[in-house]
Order: C-alpha cells, then structure tokens, then sequence
C-alpha cells in the first residue's frame, strides 16, 4: 500500500516507496510500571470493590441480566462475584476481527496489533483560517476526509460533533457521512436503542449484508464511557446490551482523572478503572457469550491548582503502561489513548501528545485514540494538529515495519566502489535506492534557513494548513454502490418524515 500525504509541491519520485501502514504490529517490547505480584492485587482488589463495594448500575434491564447471572442486586447497586468475572474474562474473545466496506480495509484487534484513530467526540473544531467554533456537519465531513486519506488511520471515530444538526437526527447525518466519505471502519454512538438499531440498519444495508452475516461478524463498534467513580449510566449500559446482542464491538473505556474522579494514585486510580471495564465487560457476556469487547482505560491526572485535566504526564503515561499490563492479564485487546490539554496546535500540543502516544505504544495498546489532533483536553480538534500528529504516527508505522539487514543492505559493494575521504551519493548501491530509502515528510520541512526563508519561512502549523486543504479540496470519495447510496438517502429521509430518534438519557 502506498503511504498517503506527501506535499503536494515534492515531485513524485519515479518509484513509489511502498509501506503497509494498515496492518501494523506494535514493535516494541511492553514496559511494566508494576511487578506482577502488584498486577495481580491490583486485579484482585478490582475484583473486591465490585464484589463488595459494588458498581451503579441504573439501566433496569442491566440489572436485570446481572441478577440472572448470579450477581446480588440492591436497588441500584449491583455487586459482582469474581467468578461471574472470571468467567466473562474467559468468555470475551481475545482476537476481534471488524469489517471495512472493502477486505483490505479489515481489521483486527489482538493483543500485539497496532490501530490509530484520530481525535474524537470533541465539541469544537478550529483551525487557523476559520478559527475556533462549535463542530458542524461541514467539520465533520472534512475530517472524515482526512481520515480517510491517511493510511494510518485504520477506523472512523466521531471526531467532532455535528451541532448543527438536531440531536434526533444528528445520527443519520454522521453515519452517512463516514458511511459515503469512506470506506474504513465505521463508528456508531449509544444514545439509545433507537439510534442504534438505525445505526445498524444503514450499515447492514449500505454494506449488502444481511442481518445473518452483519450479527456474525462485528461492522461497527461504538465506545462506551462509564460514570467514575463506580457508575454505568442508561445509554451506556444499553449501549453495551445492543452491542453485544447484535455481535458488534464495544470499546470500554473508564475515563478516571486521578484527584478528580479517581484516587489521586496512579494504582488506586488504575484499581477504580480496571474494576468498571471488568462490569461492562461482564455485562457483555452476560447478555451474548462471546460478543466481541474490548478492554479500555484512559487514565491521567489533574492540575490540583485548578482542578483542570491534564494530559501527556508522567502519570498519565504510567497509567497507560498498569492499563496495558492489566490488559495482558485478561488477554483482551485494549484501548488506549494519547492527547493534549493544550490550547493551541502548539510545542506543548506536540510534547504531551507525543508523550501520551509513547506511554501507549509502551504499553502495547491495540487501539489509540485522539492519536491525530485533540486540543483542549477533548473539547477541540484542530485540522493543522491531525496533520502535525499524522507526521508522528507515519514514523510510528515506519517503525512497525522494521529495517531489513539483508547481504545486500550491508553495502558491501558500495563500501568497495567509495574510495577512503569520498561520497556515497552516486555510488551504485545508492543509485539503486535513494528515490524510497528514506521516509519522506509530510510536513516536516528539511531545507536550509537560506531556502526556508526565502521560501516566505513558512512554520510547520502554517504549512499543515495548506495540506489539509488541499486533501480537502482534492478529495475523491470511495467509489460506492450507487443504489446503496440513493437507499441510504431515502431511509434517511423516511425517518427523518417520522421524526427520527431522539436520543435516550
């Protein structure tokens, strides 16, 4: 597969460097923060708050399907024996393969695999010609785009929000567009079985499936977010219900700010959020043995001065790596997240993004999120940051492909032709190689301070500016069914004539 973005002003080389940056595997060795002995009780007293202690739970019917498990149930509060765990543990898959509209966009989500997602869920949108404002339709279409053209980025999450769009029909309009826009692995949001199951009619018919092949083998996957401390709400237990009923994945992920939500200690934070992932991940099983899950934590810490999230710390990437060791523990395939609180696309956007991004490949995550382009702690993705972060996860993927050492990659002949104080630069060997050597930036510029300036000394942000429009205005949608998409139009405007579906709280 060719690697996407290069700027448009560098003039192909005759031969195309040729990387796979979509089936990828984590190259590196997982760290660990704790011994195993600690792993073990930090597990083992996760157990015993849910045993004990006890999780919220204020979805009937989640209630429900706990009590007919075996859990004990009073009133609100559901507590979880470690064997129902346990057995959902064993239970849960450990290899989850997800469907894109075409196979070589298929995934799979295993302990050791490697998947990015840009920034997601964010209420606002900004870049540095329009500004900072709420997320439109228009944001969200475009940066489905840029998704899609980034090889690197392997699934569709809800980047921003479409807030120009009614709640009831907000939905239809984001799903059609990752739907038409792309051709990766789509997201859906739980606000309710209603908007679900629209959900998963589009996507079934849109892909030519039937509803036999779309329940046994997962198309979509949502993310569910639990309460902390110690709550899963309707939406999200729901969410996790209709998921697992319907053989689609849910990414489980606790959000715990330790001295927030969470204790202020990476272990007691870790504790609170590996015991919620557990109860959502049982209730999975419960409902469907076997429904595809996966394990999730995104974990950091506070500014205790002002009580603001923060991002890209030390404890944050410690964190990841007591997630991923939680995570091998368990066996699943887990999720995790990089990201930054800063406000602009700045060095301190850049420092903690890359931060968070190493705690998690540190930590042998199978998923990342917000890997491309979340500012402000979430509340904004920013279209210069997708392109600044993209230029990190592309060397990532370089990584993950490893650097051959062949006979003829030692150069022996080379090192023969080049007589002592002379260059390689037209030796033979070097010939051979020099147009897709050496991975090319997208918007990293290595030009000399003469040449960048009189080049108008153009910085990095402002240069991402020009590439993300330029993907923009290029774009070609994925070639799709041209009936599949006049039935996804009509179904659209059939529901929305029956007033479509208001989420549910």
């Amino acid at each position: 597969m060719t690697r996407r973005g290069r700027r448009a002003r560098v003039e192909a080389p005759a031969e195309q460097r040729k990387v796979d940056y979509h089936n990828l595997r984590n190259p590196f060795p997982p760290m660990r923060a704790f011994s195993d002995d600690r792993i073990e009780a930090l597990h083992q007293a996760s157990l015993e708050v849910l045993e004990d202690i006890g999780i919220k739970v204020l979805l009937p019917e989640a209630r429900k399907l706990f009590r007919q498990g075996g859990a004990r149930v009073d009133d609100e509060m559901v507590f979880i024996g470690r064997e129902m765990v346990e057995a959902a543990i064993a239970s849960a898959p450990k290899s989850v393969p997800i469907r894109g509209a075409v196979r070589e966009r298929d995934i799979t989500l295993e302990l050791g695999s490697l998947v990015f997602q840009p920034g997601a869920g964010a209420p606002h949108a900004t870049d540095l010609e329009r500004g900072r404002r709420p997320g439109s339709l228009s944001d969200f279409r475009e940066m489905v785009q840029l998704t899609q053209h980034f090889d690197v980025l392997q699934m569709i999450p809800p980047l921003v929000e479409a807030q120009d769009v009614p709640m009831h029909l907000r939905h239809y309009a984001m799903t059609e567009t990752i739907l038409t826009q792309s051709d990766k692995v789509p997201f859906l949001y739980s606000r309710g079985t209603p908007q679900v199951m629209d959900g998963f009619e589009m996507i079934r018919d849109f892909r030519g499936i039937s509803d036999g092949e779309f329940h046994a083998t997962p198309w979509c996957y949502t993310i569910i977010n639990t309460n902390s401390p110690r709550v899963i709400d309707m939406p999200m237990a729901q969410g996790l219900i209709d998921f697992a009923r319907a053989g689609q994945v849910s990414i489980v992920t606790p959000f715990t700010l330790m001295g927030a939500m969470a204790p202020i200690t990476v272990a007691g934070a870790m504790t609170l959020s590996h015991a919620e992932a557990l109860a959502a991940i049982t209730l999975t099983q419960l409902t469907r043995s076997g429904a595809p899950v996966c394990y999730g934590t995104f974990t950091s810490n506070v500014d205790m001065k002002s009580g603001a999230p923060a991002f890209g710390t030390p404890e944050h990437f410690t964190a990841s790596l007591v997630a991923g060791q939680l995570a091998r523990r368990l066996g699943l395939p887990w999720r995790c997240a990089g990201g930054s609180a800063a406000n602009v696309n700045d060095a301190q956007a850049a420092n903690e993004s890359q931060f968070g991004l190493w705690g998690c490949l540190m930590a042998g995550a199978t998923v990342v999120i917000h890997s491309a382009g979340w500012l402000e702690g979430g509340l904004t993705v920013s279209y210069e940051k997708i392109i600044t972060d993209l230029e990190v996860l592309q060397m990532v993927a370089e990584l993950c492909a490893g650097t051959p050492a062949t006979d003829a990659d030692i150069a022996l002949s080379a090192l023969r032709e080049v007589q002592p104080s002379g260059h390689f630069f037209g030796a033979t060997h070097t010939m051979e190689r020099y147009q897709t050597q050496f991975y090319e930036p997208v918007v990293g510029d290595w030009s000399n301070f003469g040449t960048w300036t009189e080049r108008g000394s153009v910085d990095a942000n402002h240069r991402a500016t020009g590439i993300w429009k330029n993907i923009v205005n290029e774009f070609k949608a994925p070639n799709h069914d041209a009936d599949r998409v006049g039935a996804l139009q009509e179904f659209i405007a059939r529901r929305t004539e029956e007033g479509g579906a208001p989420p549910e709280s």
